[in-house]
């Protein structure tokens, strides 16, 4: 049974730092891409940040405009896990986020991120920036 589970949300003001963490099991982790989505209330989901598979100590990554420069993504393949650093958080930030593995995803540089591409889910950790 593969389990996706989220953790480091919270109430932060702007400006201010987190970082979320996923966990995995259940999977041949180091086969997948993983990444971050979010979903906002009244707002499509969207992704936010991805990491391909490693493959000889490489990996693409993939980051939204809006987040670019102030969020960066990594993984563990040891550990199973995939954390989001985000730094120089805004309100417009504020959001569910959601861990989310990818058999699909090939190794090669990441353009856009869709939802229909990941196949195992997280339930989410929640986002708030306050202004």
């Amino acid at each position: 049974q593969v389990q996706v589970v989220e953790s480091g949300g919270g109430l932060v003001q702007a400006g201010g730092s987190l970082r979320l963490s996923c966990t995995v099991s259940g999977l041949s982790f180091g086969d997948y891409a993983m990444g971050w989505f979010r979903q906002a209330p009244g707002k499509e989901r969207e992704g936010v940040a991805c990491i391909s598979r490693r493959i000889t100590d490489s990996a693409y990554v993939y980051y939204r405009h809006s987040v670019n420069g102030r969020f960066t993504i990594s993984r563990d393949d040891a550990k199973k896990t995939i954390a989001l650093e985000m730094n120089s958080l805004k309100p417009e930030d504020t959001a569910m986020y959601y861990c989310a593995a990818s058999a699909t995803l090939p190794w090669k540089p990441i353009m856009y991120m869709k939802s229909t591409d990941f196949n195992y889910w997280g339930q989410g950790t929640q986002v708030t920036v306050s202004s």
